[in-house]
């Protein structure tokens, strides 16, 4: 059928599809892919109710004219009738002519010559006209290669996995080299790589195929190139992801984010930052460098927070004269205050201590400070109790927090406190392989305040420990 346009080339092909069942494997676009000739059409086999066979083509006009009358009719389609255009013509035509009869004279000249002779002319006709050879699936489809092909192109041409996992192959069912040229007419099967090789993705071509002699198509060439730049990229990667590691665990920061890495290096995928580590196109010096750059802006900005986030003592604080409600003997009013080195808070056992000067200084019984004074002078040991509290005092503790380093924690933890209405007054950090250690210092009314606080930091991410101290 020939129609107008390419549109209604496939408007045609639709409408015989709804006509007839088609037969899909006998369907070829060549509009889409044109043969290495130039030739374009649309191909279809269809089923008649009564059973036969119908093969239906569709092209346009200029599609026609180049089927019926080649490369000389395409040429005066494309180029116009203009007078100059038709004298480009006539010579291009007339030296076609110029070559099919000199090869027509050259044949008459060696009739009856050798048989060396006849088999040059031969040569001479396929060197001209034959550039292609056309060989059989061993389902009867025929596969157009460049002449020369071997089974290597065939299985390349069918698909690149086939091609990859190519071990063997043979023609019209005997065993041949992989190297063996096709012949027109000639039935291939290819011979895969199955089982755990075939799974695995170790099966592959080998080098020998990039050789002369191997294969005809530069596709199929580009093809076995394309899998062993891919094996190789997968091993530089490898390599470089296994010395990032051991850098980042010498340097203790296996924590840190690879992307944001890669960026800070100048490398928009961690990919690239891996190629270029594995390829040794960057140093790992200026990965270390990177890292340690790294540890003085998070220092910087931790001194910033700490600054931002610790407030002053409350008036009610019993550093600050509060009262602390503490009975010493069942009397209160005497001379007492909270010992520095455990913080007691309500309603933790407690005992007072008489030191020279300062009164009576309180100790949580489990303080060891105090053991080693109970030790030395068990006289000046006195019996305490928590008395009637006022709502208002509050009492300092300390908090103890380990942790995986990452940016946003120390925000984290302290907005654990605000919510929980505790004051922090003092905050320390340390960053060292990886790890953040964090000392706060609050004001709480209750150690009941202060369990609930350290309950909801146990569960903010990468908190490993977190005690009263």
């Amino acid at each position: 059928m020939i129609v107008d346009d390419v549109k209604s080339c496939y408007a045609v092909l639709s409408i015989v599809h709804n006509i007839w069942a088609p037969l899909p494997e006998e369907f070829d676009d060549y509009i889409a892919r044109p043969k290495a000739n130039g030739y374009q059409s649309l191909h279809t086999v269809v089923e008649a109710e009564d059973g036969r066979t119908l093969e239906v083509q569709v092209r346009t006009q200029e599609m026609h004219r180049f089927a019926e009358y080649g490369v000389a009719a395409h040429w005066r389609y494309k180029e116009g009738s203009s007078a100059s255009v038709d004298q480009k013509f006539d010579q291009k035509i007339a030296w076609l002519r110029e070559l099919l009869a000199w090869k027509s004279e050259v044949a008459d000249v060696v009739v009856g010559q050798d048989d060396s002779e006849r088999q040059w002319v031969e040569q001479l006709k396929a060197a001209s006209l034959n550039d292609r050879v056309y060989v059989l699936t061993p389902q009867a489809r025929v596969i157009e290669l460049p002449s020369g092909s071997t089974p290597i192109d065939f299985a390349y041409h069918l698909h690149s996995d086939v091609g990859h996992r190519c071990r063997g192959a043979k023609i019209n069912g005997a065993m041949v080299p992989l190297n063996t040229p096709l012949k027109n007419g000639q039935t291939v099967e290819i011979i895969t790589a199955k089982g755990e090789a075939a799974a695995s993705g170790a099966a592959g071509p080998s080098r020998d195929w990039l050789s002369d002699g191997y294969t005809a198509s530069p596709r199929t060439r580009s093809k076995i190139r394309a899998w062993f730049n891919a094996i190789e990229q997968a091993e530089t990667l490898a390599q470089g992801r296994a010395l990032l590691e051991k850098t980042l665990q010498r340097e203790g920061k296996t924590a840190v984010n690879l992307e944001d890495l890669a960026h800070k290096l100048g490398f928009p995928k961690l990919e690239e930052l891996l190629l270029a580590i594995g390829n040794e196109r960057l140093s790992l010096r200026l990965v270390e460098q990177a890292l340690q750059a790294g540890d003085a802006n998070r220092a910087a900005t931790a001194a910033t927070d700490e600054a931002t986030l610790t407030r002053k003592s409350r008036a009610s604080s019993v550093t600050k004269g509060g009262k602390s409600g503490v009975l010493v003997l069942g009397t209160s009013g005497l001379l007492t205050h909270m010992a520095s080195c455990c913080k007691p808070a309500p309603p933790d056992p407690i005992v007072g201590f008489i030191t020279r000067g300062k009164g009576i200084s309180i100790h949580r019984t489990s303080c060891k400070n105090f053991a080693q004074m109970c030790l030395r002078a068990p006289e000046r040991i006195v019996q305490t109790a928590w008395g009637a509290q006022t709502s208002d005092t509050v009492y300092p503790v300390d908090v103890f927090v380990l942790a995986t380093d990452r940016q946003g924690l120390l925000r984290d933890i302290s907005d654990i406190f605000l919510r929980e209405k505790i004051n922090v007054i003092g905050v320390s950090t340390r960053s060292s392989k990886g790890q953040a250690t964090m000392s706060f210092t609050g004001e709480i009314s209750s150690t009941e305040q202060l369990q609930r606080a350290l309950k909801v930091i146990r569960d903010v991410k990468g908190v490993i420990e977190v005690r009263r101290s």
